[in-house]
């Protein structure tokens, strides 16, 4: 389990909110970029204690490791950097490439181009269905045994996945989806993880912006937007799933606090164990991002969040 301000005892502890690097240069909003700013962004979430920095190879694909690599030229040390390896892009798809000798040139290339001779989180982002996952796995250990890595991680995987991959290396986190946007998904994670000592890492835990309040209809999503093919997003969908933000608001509204704030904070309630990781290239929604970590919802509050509606339209 990585160590956070929650649950650590001695040593220097991860943030219990970090920063998702992913839409600073892929799938999100592509006129809206500044790697300016972007920079500013991560070195103001080390300022602010969001020590966990996560990035991926094929966010560019490319790009993104290069723009965190530029942020922490000289603050490497402040920062517990994540990267995964697992997607290749090719054409307009992804592919999965789970394959020992893929791992072993990704890593050498992810290192390059964050300028750092390690990670301290290393995540096999999805598993290649053509590769035994031991074998995968194998690899990856191999990376930390060579300190390329200081620990791993999974993404989207079941329990059986991660015992599996447990009998050759610790798996240190998983990374799960997870926000009233989509609970499903985590549902036989949060115990599982919990009770096994890994780390839930939550990704796209405002629901890709929309449990934020960014968006009162469709048109609002910028061109050439990721989300714009997401059902969720789209048509009778995304009228259907208004409440959604409206119930979030709701309790904004009586606390004080924003929309993102209050999401972040149900997630956070789910376990000791879980360390969101809500991206933004806004110094402003930064800060409301991190200042959720002092946020406590009481229980009819929780029990009203709880109880809004599951979202219509598949999740992407």
């Amino acid at each position: 389990m990585l160590r956070t301000s929650r649950t650590a005892s001695d040593g220097q502890p991860v943030g219990v909110i970090g920063l998702g690097c992913m839409g600073m240069s892929y799938a999100y909003d592509p006129a809206g970029r500044d790697d300016t700013t972007s920079v500013a962004v991560i070195h103001r979430a080390l300022d602010l204690g969001a020590t966990l920095i996560d990035t991926a190879d094929v966010y560019g694909p490319h790009a993104n490791e290069e723009l965190v690599g530029r942020a922490l030229a000289d603050r490497r040390e402040r920062a517990f950097l994540a990267t995964k390896v697992g997607f290749v892009a090719g054409g307009t798809r992804l592919r999965r490439d789970g394959r020992p000798e893929h791992i072993r040139a990704a890593i050498d290339a992810s290192l390059r181009r964050l300028g750092t001779d390690h990670v301290d989180l290393y995540q096999l982002h999805r598993v290649d269905p053509e590769v035994p996952l031991e074998e995968t796995w194998g690899a990856m250990a191999e990376v930390v045994k060579a300190g390329k890595a200081r620990m791993l991680g999974l993404s989207d995987v079941t329990p059986g996945q991660v015992l599996r991959a447990r009998t050759v290396h610790p798996v240190a986190s998983v990374q799960s989806e997870l926000s009233l946007w989509t609970r499903d998904r985590a549902a036989e994670l949060l115990p599982f993880t919990a009770r096994e000592g890994i780390t839930l890492i939550a990704y796209s835990p405002l629901g890709r912006g929309f449990l934020a309040g960014r968006f009162g209809s469709a048109d609002d999503i910028p061109a050439d937007d990721f989300r714009r093919t997401i059902p969720r997003f789209q048509g009778e969908n995304f009228a259907a799933n208004l409440p959604l933000a409206e119930g979030v608001r709701e309790v904004a509204g009586r606390r004080g606090l924003t929309p993102a704030q209050v999401a972040l904070a149900w997630v956070l309630s789910r376990g000791e164990h879980v360390v969101p990781i809500p991206g933004t290239k806004n110094p402003r929604y930064l800060a409301d991002n991190v200042a959720a970590a002092r946020v406590r919802l009481d229980r009819a509050e929780l029990a009203l969040l709880d109880a809004l509606p599951e979202p219509a339209g598949a999740r992407q």
